[in-house]
C-alpha cells in the first residue's frame, strides 16, 4: 500500500449573479484532478510491483526487506534502468520452464510472498499450532520456510521425475532423506515407478513395475490412505518386501499416499540411510509436503479444468480484506477430505505467494498444508455440519505497508454459505484487542469488573461477575448498598461497613467475603475505589470481584494437614519416649568393660539420629552356669513399641533356651517358631549367637540372616565364614548350622548389627570393608577404645540403630 495522500483542487471563485461559469477554470481544475489521480495510481502500481520484487528476492535469497530494496536499487543503477523496469525484470525471471502446456488453473508465473519478515506468512496464511515458527531441535528446520521454498520450486517442476529430484534436493537437508521414489497405481492395480532420485537406474528398472501383491508398503499405504512409517528393518522385513540391495541400505523409510483425486493413486517413498524414527514434527512436515505436491501431480495428468464461477469471483474482486469461498470435497466414505477454492479476494495469499484469482480451483490443503488436523480445520467441519459460525483465536502477523513493517492481529472466521464455507481473515483494531486483553485478564485471574454510578444509579457488571456471584444475568446487577446482602450472614457486617465508609469518602476497600452458590460455599474478594467530585463527594465506584475459592481451599487443606502432622508428631514423640524408657529398662548398658569367662567385653548401643522411632536392636552377654559365656546380638525389623516388645521377647527367650540346655541351632529354630506364632506374625529378625568355652578357647556360633563377626588377629582382619541360616520369622521350616572358631591370645572379635555397616545407596560390601579398615586404624589394647572407633566410623547422621559387642581375648591369662 502506498502512503495515503489527499486529492486537492482549487475552489472556483463564486461567479457574479447572472454571469456564465468560467469554463476554462473548471477545465483546469478537472485536468489537475485527473493528473493527481494518475500520479497516485502510478505510485500505487509502482509500490505494488516493488513490494512483489522485494518479496521474490527475499524468498529466493533469504534476505531482509531492507536488503532486498537496496539490491534492486543497485541493480537498476548498474543496468542504467528505472527501478520499475528492474522490478519487472526480476519478476520475469521467475517464469518456470514450460515442459508442457500447463492447465489454466496453474499460474504460469507464481506470485512471490510479500512479507515483512523473513519466511513469514501473509495475511491469508493462518498461524496454527501445527506450523512451527522456530528452528526445531530434531532437524526438521523451520517447517513453514521449508514448505515455502519447496512451493517456489514446485512451480518449475514439469514431470514426476523432476518432482522426485526436487523433493530430494529440499528434503535431504531438512529431514535427511537420501532417496525418493514415486509410484503410481495403474487401472490394473499394479504400481508403476514414475519418478525416482537418489537410486541407481538398475534398481529403478527392477522396481519399474510392481504387481498388486501383499507385502508391498507403497500399496499398503495407498489402500489404507495412511502413511506407512518403516523405522526398524528387522521387524519391517517380516511384514513388507523391502526395496534395496541389500535392503539394510536404507534403515528407515516413509511411504505417503498423495490425495490427487477422490482416491489416492500416487505414493511417495522417502528413504533414509540413518537409523531412528520419524519424529512427530518430521511426520507433520512430510504430510504437508505430500499435500503440497498434489497440485503438481494433477497437472501432470492434465485433469479437467475447473470452471470458475465468474459471478462469485467478481464479487470477491471488490471485497476488502482476505477471504475465500470454499467448496467441500468428500471422500467415498462421505467425509470431507479437502476444500476447493471457488473464489478469493485480492488480499488472500497462500504459502507460495499466489493471490486472488490465482488461488481459484486449487485445494485448500495445497495452499495451506499446515492447517490439516488443526483447530481451524475442525472448526470448519463443525461450521459446515452445524451451521454455527467459527472464530479461531487471534494471532499476530507482520506485513509490509508502504515499505513499513507493521505487526497486526488477525482472527480467522468461518461461516456456512449455501453448501460451502466463507473463510475470512479479520484484522482486529485496537479496541478489539483491548477488549480481548480485558477478557483474557478476567478469565486468567478469575475475576470480573463492576461499576456503580452513585448519581444516576446505573450499575454495569461484566459477565464474569455474574458467574462469580452465581447470579442469573436476567436478574441484572445489584446496587452497591445491596452487595453485602449476597454474602453469608457472618460476613455481612464487615462488607456492609466497608461499603458505607467508601460512600462516605474513603477512597478504597479490599474485603474478603463468602457466598453460598449452587456448587457450595465460594470464597470471594471485593476490591473497589470511589471516584470523587470536585467537592470530594463520591460520584462513582468501580472495582472488581475475584473468586479465591481454589486458593482458599488449598490454604485450608494445608492448615489441616499441618495440624494433623503436628498431632501425629506429638503421638510419635510420646511413643518414642515410652519405647526408649522400655528399651533402657529391658536393655541396661554397662558403664565399663566386664569380665566374662576370662574375656574382656565392651558393649555399645547408639540409637538412630534421624526419625523419632526407637529401633529393635539388642544384645546379651552373660556367663552360663557351666562357666561358658553366651553372646547374642540381634535386630528386629521395624521401629517403635512393637519392635521393642519383639526384641524383649526374643532376648529373654534366647537366653533362657541356651541356659536350659538348648543348642544354638535349636534355639534359633524354636525362636523362629515363636515369632511365627506371636501376636505380630509378620515380624522378622536377624540374630547371631556365640558360645565360648574358656577351657578350650573354642567359640561355637550360629546365625540367622545376620552380618558375620569380625576377627582381628596378629594385625590382620577377616570376617568369619557364615554358616547357613535364614532370618527368623521368614519360613516355617528353616535350617540352621553351626560354625567353630578357636580363639588365640590377643584376638579381638566384634559382633554388631547392620546399622554399623549399611548406608543408603551403597552395597554392604563397602560397609564391611570400611569397618575392617577402621578397626585396623584405631586398634588399641586399652579399655574404652570402642567409643573412639565408633565415633570415627560413624561420622555422618545415623539412619539406624547400632549395637556392638567387642570381645577381647587377653594376651596373658588374667
Amino acid at each position: 500500500m502506498c502512503d495515503a495522500q489527499s486529492v486537492t483542487s482549487e475552489p472556483a471563485s463564486p461567479a457574479e449573479p447572472g454571469a456564465a461559469p468560467d469554463m476554462a477554470a473548471l477545465a483546469k481544475v478537472v485536468a489537475r484532478q485527473r493528473a493527481e489521480m494518475d500520479r497516485l495510481r502510478d505510485q500505487a502500481a509502482m509500490s505494488a510491483v516493488l513490494e512483489r520484487a522485494k518479496g521474490a528476492l527475499m524468498a529466493l535469497t533469504g534476505c531482509t526487506p531492507d536488503a532486498a530494496d537496496e539490491e534492486l536499487q543497485q541493480r537498476a543503477k548498474a543496468g542504467n534502468r528505472t527501478l520499475l523496469e528492474e522490478c519487472w525484470i526480476t519478476l520475469g525471471g521467475l517464469v518456470p520452464p514450460l515442459h508442457h502446456a500447463a492447465p489454466q488453473s496453474e499460474p504460469a508465473v507464481p506470485e512471490p510472498v510479500i512479507s515483512g519478515s523473513e519466511n513469514a506468512p501473509g495475511p491469508g496464511v493462518p498461524v496454527t499450532r501445527g506450523t512451527p515458527d522456530a528452528k526445531a531441535t530434531d532437524g526438521t528446520g523451520d517447517a513453514f520456510a521449508a514448505l515455502g521454498r519447496l512451493g517456489e520450486a514446485l512451480v518449475r517442476v514439469g514431470t514426476a521425475q523432476d518432482l522426485a529430484r526436487c523433493l530430494l534436493d529440499h528434503l535431504a537437508p531438512e529431514v535427511g532423506v537420501d532417496a525418493v521414489m514415486i509410484f503410481q497405481r495403474m487401472p490394473t492395480g499394479e504400481l508403476e515407478l514414475v519418478g525416482h532420485a537418489g537410486i541407481e537406474d538398475t534398481l529403478a528398472a527392477q522396481w519399474r513395475q510392481v504387481p498388486p501383491l501383499t507385502g508391498i508398503a507403497a500399496l499398503d499405504a495407498l489402500r489404507a490412505r495412511e502413511p506407512r512409517w518403516l523405522e526398524n528393518p528387522d521387524s519391517d522385513r517380516e511384514r513388507y518386501l523391502l526395496i534395496g540391495d541389500p535392503p539394510e541400505r536404507w534403515r528407515s523409510r516413509a511411504w505417503l499416499p498423495v490425495p490427487t483425486g477422490d482416491t489416492a493413486e500416487v505414493c511417495i517413498g522417502l528413504l533414509r540411510r540413518r537409523d531412528g524414527p520419524f519424529t512427530p514434527p518430521v511426520r507433520q512436515l512430510l504430510r504437508a509436503v505430500t499435500r503440497l505436491c498434489a497440485g503438481r501431480l494433477r497437472a501432470f495428468g492434465a485433469p479437467e479444468e475447473y470452471a470458475a464461477d465468474g459471478a462469485a469471483q467478481a464479487v470477491f474482486d471488490v471485497l476488502p480484506g482476505a477471504a475465500m469461498l470454499l467448496a467441500p470435497l468428500t471422500a467415498p466414505t462421505g467425509e470431507v477430505e479437502d476444500y476447493r477454492i471457488d473464489a478469493a479476494t485480492g488480499d488472500a495469499v497462500d504459502i507460495i505467494g499466489r493471490t486472488g484469482r490465482e488461488l481459484v480451483g486449487h485445494r485448500i490443503l495445497e495452499c495451506f498444508p499446515g492447517i490439516a488436523g488443526e483447530e481451524l480445520w475442525h472448526g470448519c467441519l463443525r461450521t459446515l455440519t452445524t451451521g454455527e459460525p467459527f472464530e479461531g483465536p487471534p494471532f499476530a502477523h507482520q506485513q509490509v505497508d508502504a515499505g513499513t513493517a507493521e505487526l497486526s492481529t488477525y482472527a480467522v472466521r468461518a461461516a456456512r454459505l449455501g453448501g460451502g464455507l466463507l473463510l475470512a481473515w479479520i484484522r482486529q483494531d485496537s479496541s478489539d484487542r483491548q477488549e480481548q486483553r480485558l477478557a483474557d485478564v478476567q478469565r486468567l485471574g478469575n475475576l470480573g469488573w463492576a461499576t456503580w454510578n452513585l448519581v444516576t444509579h446505573e450499575v454495569d457488571w461484566s459477565s464474569q461477575v455474574f458467574d462469580i456471584l452465581d447470579r442469573d444475568p436476567a436478574r441484572g446487577p445489584v446496587h452497591l448498598t445491596d452487595l453485602p446482602g449476597l454474602a453469608l450472614p457472618e460476613d455481612v457486617p464487615v462488607l456492609a461497613r466497608s461499603v458505607r465508609e467508601l460512600m462516605r469518602g474513603r477512597r478504597q476497600f479490599d474485603v474478603p467475603f463468602r457466598i453460598r452458590a449452587a456448587d457450595g460455599v465460594r470464597h470471594l474478594r471485593a476490591v473497589a475505589e470511589a471516584v470523587p467530585a470536585l467537592d470530594g463527594t463520591p460520584v462513582e465506584v468501580h472495582g472488581f470481584v475475584q473468586d479465591l475459592t481454589a486458593q482458599r481451599s488449598a490454604e485450608l487443606a494445608l492448615v489441616e494437614s499441618e495440624q494433623e502432622i503436628l498431632t501425629q508428631h506429638g503421638v510419635l514423640r510420646a511413643e518414642r519416649t515410652l519405647a526408649a524408657r522400655l528399651q533402657h529398662a529391658l536393655l541396661p548398658l554397662p558403664t565399663r568393660p566386664v569380665q566374662l569367662a576370662g574375656l574382656r567385653v565392651e558393649v555399645a548401643y547408639l540409637p538412630a539420629q534421624s526419625g523419632i522411632h526407637v529401633g529393635g536392636d539388642w544384645f546379651s552377654a552373660i556367663e552360663l552356669p557351666d562357666g561358658d559365656a553366651l553372646f547374642v546380638v540381634g535386630d528386629v525389623a521395624g521401629h517403635g513399641i512393637d519392635a521393642v516388645a519383639t526384641m524383649a521377647q526374643l532376648r529373654f527367650t534366647a537366653k533362657g533356651m541356651v541356659i536350659t540346655g538348648s543348642s544354638l541351632t535349636g534355639a534359633l529354630a524354636r525362636l523362629n517358631t515363636l515369632l511365627l506364632h506371636s501376636r505380630d506374625s509378620h515380624a522378622t529378625a536377624t540374630m547371631v549367637l556365640a558360645r565360648y568355652n574358656p577351657r578350650e578357647r573354642r567359640l561355637v556360633w550360629a546365625q540367622a540372616g545376620h552380618p558375620p563377626p569380625l576377627l582381628l588377629r596378629d594385625g590382620e582382619v577377616r570376617y568369619l565364614g557364615r554358616p547357613g541360616g535364614m532370618l527368623i520369622g521368614a519360613s516355617s521350616s528353616p535350617v540352621y548350622h553351626e560354625a567353630e572358631c578357636r580363639m588365640e591370645p590377643g584376638d579381638r572379635l566384634m559382633l554388631y548389627t547392620d546399622g554399623l555397616v549399611e548406608r543408603p545407596a551403597e552395597g554392604i560390601d563397602l560397609g564391611l570393608a570400611r569397618l575392617a579398615e577402621a578397626v585396623l586404624a584405631h586398634h588399641t589394647d586399652e579399655a574404652g577404645s570402642l567409643s573412639p572407633l565408633l565415633a570415627a566410623l560413624l561420622e555422618d547422621e545415623r539412619r539406624d540403630d547400632v549395637c556392638v559387642v567387642d570381645i577381647r581375648v587377653p594376651a596373658e591369662p588374667e
